[in-house]
């Protein structure tokens, strides 16, 4: 056991040393300036594009929470990760991630609320932006710890207790974004994903062949689980994922971690690329960690209450090396994920916060002192709060794509309809936070035994009901208002014409 035990933690220690190593190259090429920092100066070729927002998606989410799932529900999941989010958020590249490139390049933006702070010639919507993306920013790093805490408890048997592996995540995080900034982020993403595309395959093999093979396991799950082979058969309604895929989609492209990565392509053929490519590779990847979670459950694997799937499946089916190798490519992905999110939140919180507000003519060298004093607050926030574990992963990560989709159609607005005013946009804004903020905080509330305040309406998720919200107060508030003399629609205009 001590032996295996050694093994396992030098597996993961050695991967992350080399994920630092790479991190630390980068850091001796990276400039000094915002735009090197954030953004690798927007020379980003197809291959680190993709696979950088790619790893930047390899969360906790992805590789515990969503094969836990299955495990319980049936693989249908794979509906809405593998096919409906691919092509969902491939569109809302093209339509909201390709505009915001043009723009973004003409203009020299780094942050989501400079530009629309910019056209509005607003700082408080710049600010609103900036503090509304940085509150929903804080659950989905919270995710990746204690994704990354309860791996090392499912990897040794409980040998290593769950603050350890939080405790690692973060301090990891917190030396990689101070060092490496989006090149060595990038990097290391590019990296780290095509390391776990290729690894999560080699599992899937491995466990068949451990198990007796297809027809052994496709056996077993038709006697212990019958209802995981049919269409509908699980416990998925098409509500639940059709609601479930279209606010993952849309809360995914206004993560800051995501949105900024739309300002960092070298050309606009890289761009194109990237999001014709995007399906394809997400089905790659969550297929099979899906399945994994499906066929645990018809292999008859224990996950006791609060544990995940995928280390105690390959403690079972796997050598002891192979599963650490896993995990440790899991919980890079994890870091993959907490890195580009905490690179991109101190970006928010200089650009968008501290120097319009708080010090307009910061030199650069004290705004990046500022963002990494900020990195490691944050990182030990979520920490905290991560310790006491409020949640399943599950239900910590969709809260979080639910807020951030609220953001999606007021951005889509502003983008596309000049006549948009600054009214328009707190309103969509504001109305659909406080909509959303009340449904995830308060009680359900029943009378006569129909439902007046609770998760869903009329079977639909209350998150859709929100961006619905959000876009009827945008464009209603915006058609009763008159834009301002610093209201410029011209900034978007111009900068569609980049191309």
């Amino acid at each position: 056991m001590a032996e295996s035990l050694a093994v396992q933690l030098g597996v993961v220690g050695a991967y992350l040393l080399v994920a630092l190593a790479v991190g630390l190259v980068a850091y001796r090429l990276t400039g000094r300036d915002a735009e090197d920092y954030y953004l690798a100066s927007r020379s980003i070729g197809t291959l680190v594009l993709l696979f950088t927002t790619f790893a930047t998606l390899l969360s906790a989410f992805t590789f515990f929470g969503g094969p836990t799932l299955a495990y319980r529900a049936g693989p249908e999941w794979i509906l809405v990760m593998g096919l409906m989010d691919g092509i969902i958020f491939a569109i809302l590249w093209y339509l909201i991630g390709y505009r915001q490139w043009l723009i973004g390049k003409v203009r020299g933006y780094v942050t989501l609320g400079e530009m629309l702070g910019d056209r509005f010639g607003s700082r408080r919507l710049r600010a609103l932006v900036a503090g509304v993306s940085l509150f929903w920013l804080f659950p989905y790093v919270m995710l990746q710890q204690m994704g990354a805490g309860e791996a090392i408890v499912g990897l040794t048997n409980g040998a290593v207790p769950y603050w350890v592996g939080a405790a690692a995540i973060t301090l990891f995080m917190i030396v990689y974004v101070v060092a490496a900034g989006l090149r060595g982020v990038a990097w290391t993403d590019t990296i780290q994903g095509l390391f776990m595309l290729g690894i999560v395959w080699l599992a899937v093999v491995w466990v068949l062949s451990s198990a007796g093979g297809l027809e052994s396991v496709s056996a077993s799950m038709a006697e212990s689980k019958p209802e995981f082979l049919a269409l509908g058969g699980g416990l998925y309604s098409p509500q639940w994922m059709i609601s479930t895929a279209v606010t993952i989609a849309f809360g995914v492209t206004m993560f800051p971690q995501i949105n900024q990565r739309f300002f960092v392509a070298k050309d606009v053929g890289v761009l194109k690329r990237s999001f014709a490519l995007w399906p394809v590779l997400v089905v790659l990847l969550f297929v099979p960690a899906f399945l994994l979670g499906s066929w645990a459950a018809g292999l008859g694997v224990a996950v006791p209450e609060g544990a995940n799937v995928i280390p105690l499946l390959l403690n079972e089916y796997t050598p002891a090396w192979f599963a650490a190798l896993v995990i440790a490519g899991a919980m890079a992905a994890m870091m993959s994920s907490s890195d580009s999110m905490l690179l991109s939140g101190s970006s928010y919180l200089t650009r968008d916060l501290y120097r319009p507000f708080v010090n307009p003519e910061a030199t650069d060298e004290r705004e990046a002192w500022i963002a990494r004093v900020g990195v490691a607050a944050f990182a030990v926030g979520t920490f905290a709060v991560s310790l006491f574990r409020p949640g399943t992963l599950i239900t910590v990560g969709d809260t979080a794509f639910g807020g951030y989709a609220q953001l999606a159609l007021p951005v889509l607005v502003a983008l596309y309809w000049p006549k948009t005013t600054r009214q328009g946009m707190f309103a969509g804004i504001v109305g659909s936070q406080a909509f959303y903020l009340l449904h995830v905080f308060l009680p359900a509330v029943t009378v006569g035994g129909v439902t007046v305040f609770g998760t869903t309406y009329f079977t639909w998720d209350f998150a859709l009901y929100g961006m619905a919200l959000s876009l009827v107060l945008t464009v209603g508030g915006s058609l009763l208002t008159t834009a301002d003399a610093d209201e410029r629609a011209e900034t978007f205009t111009v900068g569609t014409r980049a191309d």
